[in-house]
């Protein structure tokens, strides 16, 4: 598998601080409020499990499945719900769990379609943040990472359903999509 990276583009080190740390801002900003983590599977389930650890607060989680690349390397700008929240959000302090904010069309409109179910507040939290793709304006309110535009995964993101398991965010070689 390793033959397969180009490069290590964030430690395994680097994730667990900044993780910290954002936990530890959102443990301060919620303090006292009922607050609703969601993660968007699969890409932020590795993310998700270790962020909600570092939340001090009581707190329920729920899961959503979104789908806009199919198998290949960029959104196809198509956005399907897999699978909805279980529970309702309305009146909730809601936090959108997410891998990878990329072009930003994926994140639009699934805040569109969660802020009309009138949650209390909707806030998106990233591990990593693409901003040099976006091709609407979206602006995570937690970021972990800024990264270039080049192909990642691993901590959770995957190409082809591969390399998930990876514990650093890392740089696949163009050799294995091209």
């Amino acid at each position: 598998m390793r033959e397969s990276i180009k490069s290590v583009l964030i430690s395994k080190a680097e994730i667990e601080k900044k993780v910290a740390e954002l936990g530890a801002r959102i443990t301060e900003e919620y303090r006292g409020k009922e607050l609703l983590m969601v993660c968007i599977l699969r890409g932020a389930s590795v993310f998700f499990c270790d962020l909600i650890r570092k939340i001090d607060l009581p707190l329920s989680i729920d899961f959503m499945s979104i789908s806009s690349y199919g198998s290949g390397t960029r959104s196809s700008g198509e956005v399907k719900i897999n699978k909805d929240l279980d529970k309702r959000i309305e009146g909730k302090h809601v936090i959108i769990v997410e891998d990878i904010v990329d072009s930003g069309y994926t994140l639009t409109y699934l805040k569109g379609v969660l802020a009309a179910r009138q949650p209390a507040s909707l806030k998106i939290c990233t591990l990593l943040d693409k901003p040099s793709r976006r091709e609407v304006p979206l602006e995570p309110d937690y970021v972990g990472f800024s990264v270039p535009n080049e192909f990642v995964v691993g901590y959770g993101l995957d190409y082809a359903e591969k390399f998930r398991n990876l514990d650093e965010v890392c740089v696949l070689s163009p050799k294995v999509y091209s």
